[in-house]
């Protein structure tokens, strides 16, 4: 099979106006034909129909307390002083031949048709002369009092739901309520998801049998088959499909037969085993492939023919080839399904809550491309504040994260730190401002930390950006973050963070809480192969390491000891590698490219590889004195003298939780 090229590159409105005008041309840009459901199944479902009440709720006058029906002109003149007697009647009969009848009753019971309101059962006192018992009141009552009247919550023929509405729980209820067993509802939408890519194991094949190099767990059937669940259509989940044309073109016309949408995911590109296109061509009409956005942009759209079982009659359904990549296919899926699946349920497209937020690092874009960018968001101060996260197409993660996308229009080149942005949330504002943000050194705890606070079920949650603890200061002196995690130690005196918080954050009253001691050594391969032993050894040329990057606590140790050997960094093989956490340092090493690398014991014991202690170090929370006392920060303030935490972090090798809680206060210089 000759390798592909892009049809065009085409924007991303008129890729969606493509597709929306071939819908609109075979008479699916409109909703789904109706049927008709149990009630008892409707949740979730959008009424096809205006809904009309069959019956008056209640549909007769009914009490709405336990007591006593009367009419209420027999109890004019009651008082305290003044009670008024009513004799206790069972029939209509027996109300016509006494004076001032009532009637005993409970909570929605139909009242007598000669009475018109009722008095609670706690405010009358038994009366009996001679033959006749009945009940004392001593205030009187208007009518239709404690009474519900006749079509109080419905009447015959009034509005239940509009159409094109989305069933709620309570809805249930006023259905059933007015009348219906049944309701008008729009069909979901079929969806088949097709996965192909020879490279491609299920998670449980990957469980119980393992992964060679190359293997990767297929998940994007399963994220958007969850994304289809939830904008109202029934996905079908195909069996993986390998990187071959007959066999993905024999797929693709099964999934046709029954389904009104499908979902082609991976080879959409332009690779010699991308076949997404070709199998489009062959089968149907290929309108779209490539749409100048990011991530997404190898997206295909097409149509494809097929023959009704029915009536013999060709008709067309829409496919859409979706990226490999994990978040280009979530994405793809939010700009080009949620509209089509919300369209045939009778909705507009969802439109996520929006806010305003101040950027706080320089963002390059694809001049020629619509660029989303993931973000953290938190409110620090008066202000929002939105940190741009990992841009890898490949790092689902980054969607976890996530608390929404920055849309970058195409043609910009960017936006510059501290301009104002639009995000589109993934979060709700509430969530948002309970969010504290943390910016600085990574730290295994640090995600301990996150899940305490999460389990403690107070709201509060704990987003945090790895950029090393000359970042976090920095973006401390900006007002970016509450606090930053630091390790920075000081050449002249040996100690830590003081000297660096005086020199970045002058003028200002700084907290310095002690998340952990901890040990900094070698991380190398299980079993030490070249035997590390010393910070000599970085120097020696048989050793590849793999450094942290500018301004991380960990580079500034390592740049310091050298200096202290007498080693030049040109001297270490290295050294110019640079990665952003002490996992990902861990993970290059066990990936064999590299023989050790600078970082905590925790993150050599969470890969397998091997540790060489070489010094031990302090790690704070650096943070304003105003944050420190503020009330956004006393759940996670807690959590450091909360024995719990205390031990989980005590069962992570390495660490010294002796010095956890600590508290130094830094005075502005």
């Amino acid at each position: 099979m000759k390798r592909n090229i892009y049809l065009e590159d085409i924007p991303l409105d008129d890729a969606q106006a493509v597709l929306r005008n071939a819908l609109a041309e075979i008479g699916r840009w409109q909703p789904l034909p109706v049927e008709i459901i149990p009630v008892s199944e409707a949740n979730g479902r959008f009424t096809g129909t205006a809904v009309w009440a069959k019956i008056s709720a209640p549909h007769y006058h009914a009490s709405a307390m336990d007591g006593y029906a009367l009419r209420a002109r027999d109890s004019e003149g009651a008082t305290e002083t003044n009670p008024i007697h009513l004799t206790l009647v069972d029939s209509p009969e027996d109300a016509e031949r006494v004076k001032k009848p009532a009637q005993a009753v409970n909570t929605g019971h139909a009242m007598p048709a000669w009475a018109n309101t009722v008095v609670m059962i706690e405010h009358t006192q038994p009366w009996q002369e001679g033959d006749m018992t009945g009940i004392e009141i001593r205030a009187s009552l208007p009518p239709w009092h404690h009474v519900r009247p006749m079509g109080e919550d419905m009447v015959a023929t009034e509005l239940v739901l509009p159409a094109n509405h989305k069933i709620r729980p309570v809805d249930l209820g006023a259905l059933a309520g007015s009348g219906h067993a049944e309701v008008v509802v729009y069909r979901q939408a079929k969806v088949a998801i097709i996965p192909t890519g020879s490279e491609l194991v299920s998670v449980e094949t990957a469980v119980s049998e393992g992964m060679s190099p190359g293997q990767i767990i297929e998940y994007n059937s399963m994220v958007l088959a969850a994304q289809v669940e939830n904008w109202g259509g029934l996905p079908t989940r195909w069996p993986l499909v390998k990187d071959e044309f007959e066999a993905i073109k024999t797929a693709v016309q099964e999934a046709a037969k029954t389904h009104d949408l499908i979902l082609l995911n991976a080879g959409s590109s332009a690779g010699s085993e991308d076949y997404t296109a070709h199998v489009v061509e062959t089968l149907g009409t290929l309108l779209v492939h490539g749409v100048a956005v990011r991530p997404g942009h190898p997206v295909i759209i097409g149509m494809v023919d097929q023959q009704s079982t029915v009536n013999s009659q060709q008709s067309s359904i829409p496919i859409i080839g979706v990226p490999g990549y994990p978040v280009s296919a979530a994405l793809t899926a939010e700009i080009f399904i949620e509209p089509i699946l919300a369209k045939w349920q009778g909705q507009a497209a969802y439109e996520p809550e929006r806010i305003t937020a101040v950027l706080t690092r320089k963002l390059n874009s694809h001049t020629g491309d619509d660029d989303y960018v993931r973000v953290a968001v938190g409110k620090v101060g008066e202000n929002m504040m939105a940190t741009p996260i990992s841009r890898g197409a490949g790092v689902i993660t980054s969607l976890v994260r996530a608390d929404g996308i920055v849309r970058i229009p195409r043609f910009s080149e960017g936006l510059d730190a501290g301009s104002e942005v639009t995000v589109h949330l993934y979060r709700t504002p509430r969530e948002i401002e309970k969010t504290i943000v943390a910016i600085g050194s990574h730290d295994l705890t640090l995600d301990l930390l996150a899940q305490f606070l999460a389990e403690a079920g107070s709201g509060y949650r704990l987003s945090s950006a790895n950029v090393g603890s000359l970042g976090g200061l920095v973006a401390l002196r900006r007002g970016e973050a509450h606090f930053g995690g630091s390790h920075l130690l000081d050449p002249a005196t040996g100690s830590y963070n003081t000297s660096y918080v005086q020199r970045y954050l002058p003028n200002q009253e700084i907290v310095l809480v002690t998340l952990v001691g901890r040990e900094q050594g070698w991380i190398v391969p299980s079993g030490n192969p070249k035997n590390l032993v010393a910070w000599a050894d970085a120097a020696r040329p048989d050793i590849q390491i793999v450094n942290r990057q500018r301004g991380a606590g960990t580079r500034v140790l390592l740049d310091y000891e050298l200096e202290r050997q007498g080693i030049s960094p040109e001297q270490v093989q290295g050294y110019d590698r640079e990665e952003y956490t002490h996992l990902a340092v861990a993970a290059a090493v066990a990936s064999g490219t590299a023989d050790a690398g600078l970082g905590i014991q925790a993150a050599a014991r969470a890969l397998q590889l091997s540790f060489v202690p070489l010094t031990h170090e302090r790690y704070d929370l650096v943070m304003t004195k105003a944050v420190y006392e503020s009330e956004l920060m006393q759940p996670l303030l807690a959590l450091l003298h909360d024995d719990a935490f205390k031990t989980a972090v005590a069962n992570l090798p390495g660490y010294d939780t002796t010095p956890m809680g600590d508290v130094h206060v830094v005075e502005a210089q």
